[in-house]
């Protein structure tokens, strides 16, 4: 290959992005610190030490290069713009320029007639201007800054008027800010598009799973995704690329909505995060597809599909400086693991210092083996982990699911909601019939294990009462039964319907509109895990033997006749 390909960053999307380079033999230049984890692996005289907001060290580059790409979108245009009349900027300093301002982005993406949540700029970063805002999108909303934000570094949940003063010193340093309606999104997916000079491709469609507003693992293909949605999803990356100039690759985030619509999140023009997992688990990585869109080089879209399902997991910096080495000593025990370290010293918190990639035939072999890895950096854990944009910062995440057939139901299930309550166990409610709509219904149970923190799974039904059990064929987490009385009948056949499932898709099952049962057995479950609920189960049966032994003195001490003349009334 006769061209050389420079880029502004060396970090570790720099690093991954020439190792296929130098299988094809393209020369690539690097502008960034002598030690950057991309020039640890390359070792050249055609780097550039500086900062690639640096304009003099940028027109040294593209003195040096024939094509000049990016692998981080925080970079000066203006000179972007400059060199672009004499040398290959791929994509477009224009796409860049639109993209990183991410207000910008959004308008533009709706002005192509692409979904995105709601936005509106802050003419100012007062609670005046965010008064304004709040009346048009209402509360909750995110307050996000339009520049230099990422890793959710950036944006601040805006719950009540409370919240404002707070979110505005926050996000102060940034004085150009703007209010985005609140996605209550129940998935977070993503799709690498590849731009080339002749068409738009993709990349399967993952779901992403983040924690304290980071990446944290990547499931490709998506888990508990309909084949209309997984094609909705590559539909709508693939336009939502195609309206911005240039080639390459393109990170594409979107939220899945409860009613299962999407909207586009985030763009990133270049390779992401979420595709890192193409490296093991596709024909070419999205690295590879990079270099052939930006030079012209043969693509197609049967080069980009999935082989095996894969899992990524991202090792993320901790407070010890090597915390990220103890996960890469566990990980070398692990044969059916690929690591990616990236050569970037000391961890500090939150840092990417490397990544973890698991392949298999089927998405329950990828998950078996990398479920000790994931098992491995979760056991400092705290309980509680920060909230992702549609979990407000004061509600934890819900440990049990309950989800009903019918609104009717919800009578039913009130007492056990009030257990769950007692008990500080938090819990979301959901309505999703297995008849009416069993695609969705199958979407949620499949997708209940994933949020990592739903420990179980309560299901109310009545009549055929087939949710329970179509429930727990679509899940590995324990579901109980609750049979609900209908309007005909005394619910003996919704509790025989939910006790006869066969063998090999098990459901607890408790007596007909017992949800109280329900609620203390998913707080046993919850428990043999969890020492704070245990107690709180155990304090529960101490104050029902208490209430039982105080009947039982009254009864003694006023007689039978009495106590039932005047107790039983009450």
């Amino acid at each position: 290959m006769d061209k050389t390909v420079g880029v502004l960053g060396g970090g570790q999307l720099g690093r991954m992005l020439v190792e296929p380079a130098n299988r094809l033999g393209i020369r690539v230049n690097f502008l960034d610190a002598s030690n950057s984890p991309a020039k640890q692996i390359s070792n050249h005289d055609g780097h550039v030490d500086g900062s690639f907001k640096d304009a003099d060290a940028v027109r040294k580059l593209a003195e040096r290069s024939d094509v000049v790409t990016v692998e981080i979108e925080h970079v000066d245009t203006k000179t972007l713009e400059e060199i672009a009349a004499t040398t290959d900027v791929q994509p477009s300093w224009k796409t860049i320029r639109t993209i990183q301002d991410k207000y910008l982005q959004k308008e533009h993406l709706q002005s192509h007639g692409v979904a995105t949540a709601q936005s509106l700029p802050l003419q100012t970063p007062s609670v005046e201007d965010l008064e304004k805002a709040s009346a048009t999108l209402g509360l909750p909303l995110m307050l996000k800054s339009r520049k230099e934000a990422y890793d959710g570094k950036g944006n601040f949940p805006v719950k009540t008027k409370e919240d404002f003063q707070p979110a505005l010193d926050a996000l102060g340093a940034n004085k150009d800010l703007y209010a985005e309606k609140w996605a209550q999104f129940r998935m977070e997916l993503a799709v690498m598009v590849v731009k080339t000079k002749d068409d738009v491709l993709s990349f399967p469609t993952v779901e992403t799973i983040h924690e304290n507003s980071i990446c944290k693992l990547t499931y490709a293909p998506a888990r508990g995704v309909s084949e209309a949605i997984e094609k909705q999803a590559q539909e709508l990356a693939r336009k939502a690329v195609s309206c911005f100039w240039g080639k390459g690759v393109f990170g594409v985030e979107m939220f899945l909505l409860g009613n299962d619509t999407l909207l586009i999140n985030e763009i990133a023009p270049r390779p992401h995060n979420s595709g890192h997992y193409t490296i093991e688990a596709c024909k070419i990585s999205q690295y590879e597809a990079h270099l052939r869109a930006i030079l012209d080089l043969p693509l197609t879209q049967k080069s980009l599909r999935l082989r095996d399902p894969a899992i990524m997991l991202n090792i993320l910096g901790r407070e010890k400086p090597d915390s990220h080495t103890a996960v890469e000593l566990e990980a070398l025990k692990h044969d059916d693991i690929k690591i990616h370290m990236y050569g970037k010293g000391q961890a500090k918190k939150g840092r990417k210092m490397g990544h973890l990639t698991g392949t298999a035939p089927t998405m329950a072999e990828a998950e078996a083996i990398m479920q000790p890895m994931i098992d491995f950096v979760d056991k400092d854990k705290p309980k509680s982990s920060s909230p992702t944009n549609n979990t407000p910062a004061t509600n934890p995440p819900p440990q049990v699911a309950i989800v009903m057939g019918s609104d009717s139901d919800l009578p039913v299930l009130a007492p056990g909601l009030a257990i769950l309550t007692k008990l500080h166990i938090p819990y979301t409610t959901r309505i999703t019939s297995a008849h009416r709509t069993p695609a969705w219904m199958a979407t949620y149970a499949s997708c209940a294990a994933s949020t990592g923190t739903i420990k179980c799974i309560i299901a109310a039904a009545g009549g055929a009462a087939h949710l329970p059990g179509m429930t727990a064929a679509y899940t590995p987490l324990p579901v109980i039964g609750v049979p609900v009385k209908p309007s005909i009948g005394d619910g003996t056949d919704s509790l025989l319907s939910i006790c006869n499932m066969p063998r090999g898709v098990p459901v607890a099952t408790v007596g007909v509109n017992n949800s109280t049962n329900a609620a203390l057995l998913a707080a046993r479950i919850i428990g043999t895990g969890d020492g704070e609920v245990r107690q709180a189960v155990e304090g529960y049966m101490r104050e029902s033997e208490a209430e039982v032994r105080e009947k039982d003195r009254r009864l003694v001490e006023v007689g039978a006749e009495v106590y039932a003349a005047s107790y039983l009334k009450k």
